[in-house]
């Protein structure tokens, strides 16, 4: 999949990226024909899938003439890698446009958020927050034209992904079951080329098993409304993340030397000396947590059982930094007060197209002037440091290569 700059393959599918071979396909102009050994695959699955209860007319449907996606292989072998330093990291997710449109997100859709945080006590920064990095809160744009059809993904995956066969073949069959259950048909199956879908990026194991017909409408579906992925994703965070209702998910605090390590309580930090950096006070001093400093000499944080709750999403720390923070955000808070080395602020909305603008003009193409920032960005401006010497040639568009656009250079 070309990845564009209105969504980012979240990390969560780091896990996903295994290596693999691809077959070649070497075929006549105009000839059809599925790459050598996968009728056989198929021929054994089909009995594998029907043993497992799969209908035949839901074999018909979705397997019986797919031909695998052999572009997914070149995306396991080729995922994006800009070694980004933590700064920019938040930086590009924790971005101008993300609190805007989650603001707005927000406003459009307060009802059910009350209604999530009722039933499962999951904070609405944090779910806006999963909405906007997963799929910009839902745009179409990004399920129309950066997403594919599942099927002949997952088939290509599951016939010829060696590492993890027996994990694309489970997905494989959880979403034929999903397509014979009713909830969807093959043709709305689209999502990224590992088979995440929807809002929330949902893998067909987690909409089968996790996900819940929040709206009512007699089947559970990542698309269309939000109400399903959203109130699904709540009980992912409650059911596999163990989500501490009521509990903010941690605090930027100011510590001394030698404070404790460990879990302790918030009134145990508190007397150890730790205080929270914008002075006020923990709100529930009885509630546990865990220090952490990312980068000696920057923020440091008070990471409590709502933060592990966000990573059981993603098993990065970085990526459960950047949805508290960018939820926090959304719901007025400000930037961490104490920087990391060696950080710029990230640039605004205006300044992000202006930038793009810039890099299009110069023959640089980001994929868009939007403000969003995603790998097509990330590539022009890498190419554009390269050209101009500009060093590291990291990918990451700031206020280094703002100046430089400027300039002419």
């Amino acid at each position: 999949m070309r990845q564009s700059d209105s969504w980012n393959l979240p990390t969560r599918r780091a896990l996903l990226r295994a290596g693999a071979s691809a077959v070649a396909l070497v075929l006549p102009a105009g000839v059809l024909a599925a790459p050598p050994g996968f009728e056989q695959w198929r021929e054994n699955f089909h009995r594998r899938a029907l043993g497992a209860g799969i209908s035949r007319a839901t074999w018909d449907r979705a397997m019986a003439h797919v031909e695998p996606d052999m572009t997914v292989f070149k995306e396991i072998r080729n995922q994006p890698e800009f070694n980004e330093q933590i700064w920019q990291y938040l930086n590009r997710r924790v971005s101008e446009w993300r609190i805007i449109h989650g603001k707005e997100a927000l406003a459009a859709n307060a009802a059910l958020f009350a209604r999530i945080e009722r039933d499962f006590g999951v904070e609405r920064g944090t779910l806006l927050a999963l909405w906007g990095v997963e799929s910009a809160y839902g745009d179409p744009i990004v399920q129309k034209n950066h997403m594919r059809p599942v099927f002949p993904s997952l088939a290509a995956l599951a016939w010829n992904e060696p590492r993890r066969k027996a994990y694309w073949e489970s997905e494989l069959l959880n979403a034929l079951r999903i397509v014979d259950r009713g909830w969807s048909t093959p043709e709305e199956m689209r999502g990224s080329w590992a088979g995440a879908m929807g809002h929330t990026q949902w893998m067909p194991e987690v909409w089968l098993h996790v996900g819940i017909d929040y709206d009512g409408d007699g089947k559970i579906s990542p698309f269309g409304k939000p109400d399903d992925a959203l109130g699904s994703t709540a009980k992912f965070l409650v059911n596999r993340g163990k989500y501490h209702r009521g509990e903010h998910w941690g605090y930027e605090v100011k510590s001394p030397d030698g404070a404790m390590s460990g879990s302790r309580s918030y009134a145990a930090w508190a007397s150890a000396g730790v205080t929270r950096a914008d002075g006020q006070p923990f709100p529930q001093p009885n509630a546990s947590a865990q220090m952490w400093m990312p980068v000696a000499g920057g923020p440091a944080f008070l990471l409590g059982p709502n933060f592990y709750a966000v990573r059981s999403y993603n098993p990065s720390m970085n990526y459960a930094l950047a949805i508290c923070h960018l939820g926090d955000r959304i719901l007025g808070a400000g930037p961490f007060i104490q920087p990391f080395p060696g950080s710029e602020r990230a640039l605004t909305l205006a300044e992000v197209q202006e930038m793009q603008t810039r890099l299009t003009k110069a023959g640089f193409d980001t994929g868009g002037t939007d403000g969003r920032v995603g790998n097509d960005t990330m590539k022009a401006v890498r190419d554009y440091q390269l050209k101009t010497g500009i060093q590291p040639a990291d990918g990451y568009g700031g206020l280094k290569v703002l100046a430089r656009l400027r300039q002419g250079g």
